[in-house]
């Protein structure tokens, strides 16, 4: 029907019709797929949820006399160094051991892991909003870095380059937490209450971006994407990539399968979109709103977008069985997790996201602002998405895989 050079010459004159993914969903009916396909150009979809994988690229520039960092923390929290002298990559789940930006005598009395509850996320967050955060390292000290030490505060606009790299984003299903023994648990979906006491999800459903392009048929290495409050790309497949996941007729997963490496400036981010989290005994991560455009090049892709949250699924899964591989209680719809109430073995649940569905909406929104207002061009993927790799656990090496 239409070509991304076609799409983008109608957004260049701002004239593409864009609509967000919940828009399709709400109309398909109405209209049917050939009447939308023929009007829209360009689907915007969001999401703004938890994204551990993640992490920021850092280069500081040079001090007088040089230095060869080898270790270094932001605010307390460990940064790695093993790259260029100056060069550091920061990920969202790192930990420090105590909060820098309290005064010693505010701590004396206070109780708990103060340092575990501030991480890469959130110094990733101050950055981003413009505060300076505290800066020490030690270095290896060599003929040309004669320098071992360092002690500076830092923000976007004193450093050189600044920007995401993250391995693992935008799973395109996940599973549902559960926790049947008796005692609580604390994992990377938060708190689980024993005996079935409530469960937890973590993808937004059906407005998910890659539930809307399941072969991942659009989405490709360099394709442009809302990458917190910027522009970023994509970069490679995810880590976990698993496009080989038991899948339903409409072709969306049944539980975790594909995930994108995703990269973007992150001195045009906007801390809105991207907040430091901290999931209470398990540890710190990174909330990220991301939101992909599907060009409207075929009625196929609208086919695709009409999915509804009745008609993609989740496991259930038991976190109380320590194990790679764990028991679970089924398969649920998004849509019966959206209700807030689900039954296992008789017993009603309390279900909650973690996925804030308001922000993911907006994701979507603020994506869809910028190409209507000429401000955001599609790009055409120079490289596809491997569909065929598998998942390989890790185990114990045994005598034969020594030979």
């Amino acid at each position: 029907m239409r070509t991304i050079a076609e799409i983008n010459e109608k957004i260049r004159r701002q004239q593409a019709v864009v609509w967000t993914v919940e828009e399709v969903k709400a109309r398909v009916d109405e209209l049917g797929i050939k009447k939308i396909a023929q009007q829209v150009d360009v689907v915007c979809t969001g999401t703004f949820e938890p994204m551990e994988s993640s992490g920021a690229m850092i280069n500081l520039g040079h001090t007088d006399p040089p230095i060869k960092i080898r270790q270094c923390w932001l605010d307390g929290v460990p940064a790695y160094a093993g790259l260029g002298a100056v060069d550091l990559y920061i990920g969202a789940t790192a930990m420090g051991d105590y909060p820098t930006n309290l005064d010693p005598l505010e701590m004396e009395g206070r109780s708990g892991n103060l340092g575990l509850e501030r991480g890469g996320g959130h110094v990733i967050e101050d950055l981003i909003a413009g505060k300076t955060v505290t800066l020490r390292a030690t270095g290896q000290g060599t003929d040309c870095y004669p320098r071992t030490s360092l002690e500076t505060m830092i923000s976007k606009a004193s450093i050189n380059q600044f920007y995401l790299y993250n391995p693992r984003n935008l799973y395109q299903n996940f599973i549902v937490g559960v926790n049947g023994g008796d005692r609580p648990l604390y994992t990377y979906l938060g708190p689980l209450q024993p005996r079935l006491g409530n469960a937890v999800y973590s993808n937004p459903g059906a407005m998910a971006p890659l539930f809307n392009d399941p072969d991942l048929n659009l989405i490709g290495v360099g394709t442009r994407i809302f990458l917190g409050g910027g522009i970023g790309y994509v970069a490679w497949e995810g880590t976990q990539h698993f496009p080989l996941q038991k899948r339903l007729a409409n072709h969306t997963p049944i539980g975790p399968a594909a995930t994108l490496a995703l990269i973007g400036d992150a001195k045009q981010m906007d801390r809105h979109w991207v907040r430091g989290c901290y999931f209470k005994n398990y540890g710190t991560s990174l909330m990220l709103g991301v939101g992909v455009p599907l060009p409207v090049l075929d009625e196929a892709v609208i086919t695709a977008c009409a999915v509804q949250d009745h008609e993609v699924v989740a496991p259930v899964v038991d976190f109380s069985i320590p194990r790679r591989v764990r028991p679970t209680f089924g398969l649920v719809s998004y849509a019966q997790l959206k209700s807030g109430r689900m039954t296992i073995e008789g017993k009603t649940v309390r279900v909650a996201p973690l996925a804030s569905i308001a922000r993911s909406r907006a994701v979507a929104e603020e994506l869809k602002a910028w190409i209507s207002q000429g401000q955001f061009e599609l790009t055409e993927p120079v490289a596809t998405i491997a569909p065929d790799r598998a998942f390989l656990p890790q185990d114990q090496l045994g005598n034969r895989a020594l030979d």
